[in-house]
């Protein structure tokens, strides 16, 4: 006997060959993109991870294909979510920084012109759903519901703490606001990541009587390190204490997501789910000039981390399951990046990926199904500070890097050096002349950063508040509390 979903399903399809708009397949999957924040490539099981517990994740991936060369569309945050949410690369629309938190700046976010992958989706009778760190704009014209989302909650900023809301604090960056359902105030009780898992669940089966999609952006393990005592507890054997509250939190972020297919699979949509999960780039790594900014993870054997063009800025654990799709235990060996999610989503469901501004990437199943052959991609890209610095990584694993503004261009070939240890540069100036070039050609399609920094941007807003006040009152002596940026 057919269930209601099939008959339904059979129903829109019979319309659609009288002519419908829509084309509605019995086939058509559930997707879901998860996404962790600043979480380094060593510290899942599946990447090598041997002090930090994932099952979940590591189930996950042997039911599927490791994307062993995947990458980040950047190596921070709010830029990489707007490529995997776009299927374009940022520099295409002038999205290079983090925007500040600001509710009332009706350009501080991603271009209302951009067509987010989601309304794709939406368009051919998906419902969407967007849980935890959006990041891509706080004010009206960028809110998740007005970019693709059927349903929201979560936080519209760049992080939130995990155990409380205090509206009594400054809301600098907001990591103390309200969260957001939908277009309202919303809590959350307990852990943060605890709570965005159980609105997963809640979401897949409120939905499940049709097509879904869902972005679960959690903002674990990102700062503030902070994780229930009993869970730090179960890591007392990790002798640092920054690696240990670590580990905590990536523990719990896993059994949410077990959580999350445990669901699927007692409403029986596991077989016919796409499941991604990758982070938005590498975890933060200790400077000279940032000591403390390490937050306990690891990118081994990859150099560098979060915010340099290095490996370890870009290169994250990248994974993509789907029983009936994927056969179980496949490992994809070639570079692909995180724009090609959206790109393998809008075809697997069917949508159209050329209207509005042209999607880039490529669908990766007919790759890690070996229905196609050769590399997913000649060459990817990176851009940063307006092209001050820049990347490139070809198929076969040619790396030109130039990370510092101020420095040299640096030539390495990841199959023998994952740890870009050996600069090739002196003893292949050909090769690095070419690659460049192609760089360069990319490039032309790129615009210029059009936001300010966030720290630059709450400079100048303070600056601007500050100036608003009467000479008069300035000559006596006045400075109000945001004073440091006047100094």
């Amino acid at each position: 006997m057919m269930n209601l979903r099939t008959v339904f399903v059979f129903v829109l399809s019979v319309h659609s060959a009288f002519g419908a708009a829509n084309k509605v397949s019995a086939d058509r999957p559930n997707i879901i993109v998860i996404m962790a924040d600043d979480m380094g490539y060593a510290d899942a099981g599946f990447t090598g991870a041997t002090d930090i517990r994932t099952p979940n994740l590591d189930r996950l991936a042997a039911s599927g294909v490791v994307f062993t060369q995947g990458y980040a569309n950047h190596p921070f945050c709010a830029p990489s979510r707007a490529a995997l949410l776009s299927g374009r690369y940022q520099h295409r629309f002038g999205f290079e920084t983090n925007p500040a938190y600001d509710p009332a700046n009706p350009v501080m976010g991603i271009d209302p012109g951009e067509k987010l992958f989601p309304q794709r989706l939406q368009e051919i009778g998906y419902t969407t759903g967007c849980i935890g760190k959006w990041h891509l704009g706080a004010a009206e014209p960028f809110h998740p519901n007005n970019r693709g989302f059927d349903y929201f909650y979560g936080f519209l900023g760049g992080g939130h703490d995990y155990f409380k809301i205090d509206l009594t604090q400054p809301v600098k960056e907001a990591y103390l606001q309200g969260l957001v359902r939908n277009n309202k105030p919303a809590a959350f009780d307990g852990y943060l990541t605890t709570a965005l898992s159980r609105d997963a669940v809640s979401f897949i089966e409120t939905n499940k009587a049709k097509p879904f999609f869902l972005y679960l952006a959690y903002n674990a393990p990102h700062m503030p390190l902070q994780a229930p005592p009993e869970d730090i507890e179960r890591y007392a054997q990790i002798k640092d204490k920054k690696r240990r509250v670590y580990a905590a939190m990536v523990d719990v972020m896993d059994r949410g997501i077990g959580e999350v297919v445990t669901a699927l699979e007692k409403l029986g949509l596991r077989d016919n789910t796409l499941i991604f999960f990758l982070s938005d780039n590498g975890g933060p790594q200790a400077s000279k000039q940032k000591p403390g900014k390490w937050n306990g993870s690891s990118n081994a054997p990859l150099r560098g981390g979060k915010g340099n063009l290095y490996d370890g800025g870009v290169h994250v654990p990248f994974m993509a399951s789907w029983p009936t799709k994927i056969p179980a235990g496949t490992t994809y060996a070639a570079p692909v990046i995180a724009l090609d999610i959206a790109r393998t989503a809008v075809a697997c469901a069917g949508a159209d990926a050329l209207s509005g501004p042209t999607m880039e990437g490529v669908d990766l199943i007919p790759f890690v199904r070996g229905q196609q052959k050769g590399m997913a991609h000649d060459a990817i890209f990176w851009r940063g500070s307006d092209g001050q610095r820049w990347s490139i990584v070809t198929g076969s694993g040619d790396k030109l890097v130039k990370d510092d503004a101020k420095g040299q261009v640096e030539l390495y070939h990841l199959p023998g050096d994952v740890s870009e240890a050996n600069n090739l540069i002196a003893t292949k100036p050909d090769m690095a002349q070419v690659l460049q070039g192609q760089w360069e050609q990319w490039n032309r399609g790129n615009v210029p950063c059009r936001m300010r920094g966030y720290i630059d941007y709450h400079k100048q807003r303070d600056r601007f508040f500050y100036d608003m006040i009467p000479e008069a009152a300035k000559s006596e002596g006045y400075k109000p509390k945001i004073k440091e940026n006047f100094k």
